[in-house]
């Protein structure tokens, strides 16, 4: 284990543990599918049932994950090309389900040696009009995760998310899914498919990425998808009670919203607005519980202490309860967590985000 990860390690703990008292958790207790009664995880099988709880209340506000069975054929199409001495970052089509195609930047690296293995990363973008190209760089420096990562020789995928990028005129009013939100997660699970058809992908290195709105999709995807072996979210979450964006627009869809005025817009999920009439206390999960799901596979939360969106405060709160599936596991080692000295950025704390990731994937850059 080297000396970055034990820092960032007992760093996470240690904010952890300022508390002087610590707070109720029901993560590690479920409901008997026989009697109802609640009952205290102990066992593997205990935690399957709290497990599928968990995933439960997740679709109750984003709608059902779509079945990942008898799905079509990639169909990956190569539309544009940009080569590099590092990588090369093609853009690409392909098919997630029927009439349903996805756009995203695929960055190979360079020189490929024949039976080689590469790790793999998905790297989702933040809020922003250009999409999938904010993480190629095309607006903060400190977002370009997806190009620097390839520049490392990760094999990366890096989606548009729908109302962004070349998905920026997606009807959400009109497709199959309940909420943006697990459109999303879909289209990141098929990500992984096309990662995976790589012959050159070594399947059990393949991990998740992303800042603010792709923060917290990282987070979504890996609670459904257990093959993303490590998840990075940065600026990605804070539990509900604590998470403030600002006054809602003054009009009649948000009138009267509170402060979840902006989890409940049509690109994330409106049933916070249709369902549960913007009730913050009535939101069916916690982001304890999101962490619980992650569990007991490497998580990195980068969460600056002056994030003005999602308080540093409901990441302590959130951390201090998710911990307890770690020790479920006896992994506690697996759970990290930067408070770094910025606002919502990623900000140069990002390089110590890959060099996390090197160490958890046992991978030298441009071996």
């Amino acid at each position: 284990m080297n000396r970055l990860f034990l820092f960032l390690l007992f760093a996470a703990l240690f904010a952890c543990n300022r508390h002087e008292a610590p707070r109720k958790s029901n993560l590690m207790y479920y409901h008997d599918p026989a009697t109802g009664k609640e009952k205290q995880v102990k066992t593997m099988a205990d935690w399957d049932v709290k497990r599928a709880e968990i995933q439960d209340s997740i679709e109750a506000i984003m709608g059902p994950l779509p079945p990942l069975e008898n799905l079509p054929p990639l169909n990956i199409r190569y539309t544009d090309s940009l080569v590099t001495p590092d990588y090369t970052r093609y853009t690409i089509w392909f098919t997630a389900a029927e009439n349903e195609d996805v756009p995203a930047y695929l960055y190979l690296p360079a020189g490929k040696k024949s039976g080689r293995k590469f790790p793999a990363m998905l790297a989702l973008h933040p809020t922003g009009d250009p999409g999938k190209a904010i993480v190629d760089g095309a607006a903060k420096p400190d977002r370009a995760y997806g190009k620097e990562l390839a520049q490392r020789g990760y094999v990366v995928i890096a989606p548009d998310y729908p109302s962004f990028g070349d998905l920026k005129n997606y009807d959400f009013k009109h497709d199959r899914y309940l909420s943006g939100s697990m459109t999303g997660i879909f289209y990141h699970i098929r990500s992984v498919d096309v990662l995976e058809s790589l012959p050159f992908v070594d399947k059990e290195r393949i991990g998740v990425i992303g800042h603010s709105l792709g923060g917290h999709n990282a987070m979504w995807v890996a609670s459904f998808e257990p093959r993303l072996k490590l998840i990075v979210s940065s600026c990605g979450w804070c539990e509900h009670d604590y998470f403030d964006i600002g006054p809602a627009p003054d009009n009649e869809e948000f009138r009267g919203s509170g402060r979840l005025w902006g989890d409940a817009q049509e690109r994330y999920y409106p049933l916070l607005r249709d369902k549960y009439n913007f009730d913050d206390h009535a939101v069916p999960y916690q982001w304890y519980e999101v962490i619980g799901l992650l569990a007991p596979r490497p998580f990195f939360s980068h969460s600056p202490v002056n994030d003005d969106n999602f308080n540093v405060e409901g990441v302590r709160v959130g951390i201090e309860k998710g911990i307890e599936a770690y020790h479920f596991f006896n992994a506690e080692e697996n759970l990290c967590v930067l408070y770094s000295d910025v606002g919502h950025n990623f900000g140069d704390s990002r390089w110590k985000a890959y060099t996390w990731i090197d160490s958890v994937f046992h991978y030298k850059p441009n071996e």
